[in-house]
């Protein structure tokens, strides 16, 4: 049987622009490419989970607009059930506005829009079916309040929850997210979370170990294209990196934790699937866009 993932989070209309570099403030360059994809934390994660075989359900809201309708067809042509994914009459789906530069580093603007309407109830209107999952996936484009919600109902019904604090928001509350089975910052989410410096590999660890302290059990550092760290209370282990030519970053993080989450549910093996996660994000940046640049399970076990 597939691994059976929830995630309760967002999903995007991804307007991708591709330049030689951003623009200053008060500067207009001209750009070489224009693209619209499908993405979104929660989405993004949710499709490279089922694109690897995963059994996904997705809790979520989208608008009342066209970008509603494509984003449903878009989760059931991956395979992802969207029996709790609902239109909020009179709102906009959320949009996110991406800057690549010739490097394939990305700035991104975001809009909530619908999202901002995924509410505690919303999860306990999915009640049956998340406890029937292995693993629930959050992240932080949907209200704090659901995301503290949702890691409690994982505590209480006995299921792993993973957590990524993206975007960045120095306003979370330690206290209300250390039940969360993994926790999985990049380095500029770690430093917003704990205050600490964050420039070397060895500040990342004092970052992460002082979650450790406030209770968190499993900290993954994600540090581009230095791999990533993990941390745990008797133990530190570093991720290699899997060296690849950059054409666009964006949607990385969300390749790795979306993989993470499958080869980790079929396994139970933390670090080969940190290693695994690794690859499946290093080649998800070899190509344009964020899901469209992820990879089925057939096309990643031929690479």
């Amino acid at each position: 049987m597939a691994p059976r993932i929830a995630v309760i989070g967002s999903n995007m209309m991804d307007l991708v622009t591709y330049g030689a570099r951003m623009a200053v403030p008060g500067e207009t360059l001209g750009a070489s490419d224009f693209a619209i994809g499908f993405g979104g934390k929660g989405a993004n994660q949710a499709v490279a989970a089922a694109r690897l075989g995963a059994e996904v359900v997705m809790v979520a809201k989208v608008g009342s607009d066209d970008f509603g309708d494509r984003q449903i067809e878009n989760f059931r042509a991956n395979g992802i059930d969207v029996a709790h994914v609902e239109r909020v009459e009179g709102a906009s789906s959320g949009v996110a506005s991406i800057f690549v530069d010739a490097h394939g580093e990305n700035a991104i603007l975001i809009v909530k829009g619908a999202n901002a309407s995924l509410l505690p109830e919303d999860v306990d209107a999915a009640a049956d079916v998340l406890k029937r999952c292995a693993l629930i996936l959050l992240q932080n484009e949907v209200p704090a309040e659901t995301v503290y919600y949702a890691i409690d109902f994982g505590r209480a019904h006995g299921i792993e929850v993973l957590f990524n604090p993206a975007p960045a928001d120095a306003d979370l509350d330690p206290e209300r997210i250390r039940n969360a089975t993994f926790l999985v910052p990049n380095e500029t989410e770690l430093a917003l979370l704990t205050g600490l410096p964050v420039g070397t590999e060895e500040e990342v660890e004092a970052a992460a170990r002082e979650l450790i302290k406030k209770g968190v059990g499993t900290v993954v550092v994600t540090m581009g294209s230095r791999g990533a760290l993990l941390v745990e209370a008797g133990e530190t282990h570093r991720v290699a990196p899997f060296a690849v030519q950059a054409v666009d970053t964006t949607g990385a993080g969300d390749a790795f934790i979306g993989s993470f989450a499958c080869f980790y549910i079929e396994t139970g093996d933390v670090k080969a699937s940190l290693a695994q996660a690794a690859r499946y994000a290093a080649l998800s940046i070899t190509r344009r866009g964020a899901q469209a640049s992820y990879l089925r399970a057939a096309e990643f076990e031929r690479v």
